[in-house]
């Protein structure tokens, strides 16, 4: 099987992080974050999806750390964060804030991108001290609060307790994904990507989900087969864009339309005809032009030395 952790060259290729660092959770875990970009910048958190990583954001951190400072962290258990004992959404809270806490200054506001898993992990700190001390808006990518199985698309059945059945165990096996193969592509590419995805984007998601471990992937499907975050939505005040593939069969628009329905300060919904669950891959121009809207709209950025010291 190969180790490749993602695409060595060419736009989804990782760029270099200016510093990184281990933050260290509530619980004691340990997760990996890369700063990128110019401290005396304004700030702009990424936080990734079940499976993936750092590396899912690659063309946004190379796009925005021009002129912005980009924190980039992998989540318990992804990446190059090492395997946790706890998986639920307290705990993602609990790893977003203690990166919040780690690497921006008190009182210091960033804007925070979430794609799948990444978004569900903001309605969960939606209610937290110290995620209402520093978001300052938010961008919603490929993502929902509830349903999950319910309403996904992966399997082509009709809505209904065999559908939901089938896609429980599909979503939620625990066998290896094996080597990145033609036929390895051709079904993540069904499952995640629209029919329209470069070769290129298809090869670049299926090296990153690839090298999930297999006890990890399993282990966050059974969080997000019963994930209920609703509450979380409607704690989200701060100014909030929804971005969504309309053949997104991973959570599909019904969920990105609930939310701009239960979000208090929704500021817009973009849907991508054509394109899938991977939208910061598949749409990486019109993902990154979303968060420099968002951070010039709305982060107010001081002097150098309100940025915290090493951070």
């Amino acid at each position: 099987m190969s180790r490749l952790m993602h695409v060595s060259s060419g736009p989804y290729a990782p760029p270099v992080a200016a510093r990184e660092l281990t933050v260290a959770s509530a619980d004691g875990s340990r997760l990996h974050v890369e700063v990128h970009g110019p401290d005396a910048a304004p700030a702009v958190v990424l936080a990734h999806g079940w499976s993936c990583s750092t590396a899912f954001w690659a063309a946004q951190i190379r796009d925005l750390s021009v002129d912005h400072r980009v924190i980039a962290y992998d989540q318990r258990g992804h990446g190059r964060s090492p395997a946790a004992v706890a998986h639920s959404t307290d705990a993602l809270a609990d790893d977003l804030e203690a990166v919040l806490e780690e690497t921006l200054a008190p009182g210091e506001k960033a804007v925070i991108a979430g794609h799948s898993m990444g978004g569900m992990t903001v309605f969960a700190a939606a209610g937290r001290a110290r995620f209402r001390e520093h978001a300052v808006a938010v961008l919603l990518c490929s993502t929902g609060s509830s349903r999950l199985v319910a309403e996904s698309l992966v399997v082509p059945l009709r809505a209904g307790r065999t559908r939901t059945w089938l896609t429980r165990k599909v979503l939620g096996t625990r066998a290896p994904l094996g080597p990145v193969t033609p036929a390895a592509r051709r079904i993540l590419k069904y499952g995640t990507m629209g029919p329209g995805s470069a070769p290129h984007m298809v090869e670049a998601c299926a090296r990153i989900v690839h090298a999930c471990p297999r006890t990890v992937r399993y282990a966050w499907s059974r969080v997000l087969d019963t994930l209920d975050l609703d509450g979380g939505v409607r704690e989200l005040a701060v100014p909030t864009a929804v971005v969504v593939g309309t053949a997104d069969r991973m959570t599909p628009p019904v969920h990105a339309r609930a939310l701009v329905a239960a979000l208090p300060n929704c500021i817009g919904i973009t849907e991508l005809p054509g394109l899938g669950h991977m939208t910061p891959v598949e749409a990486p121009e019109l993902v990154s032009t979303k968060v420099r809207e968002l951070a010039a709209t709305y982060v107010e950025f001081g002097p150098i030395d309100q940025v915290k010291e090493g951070a």
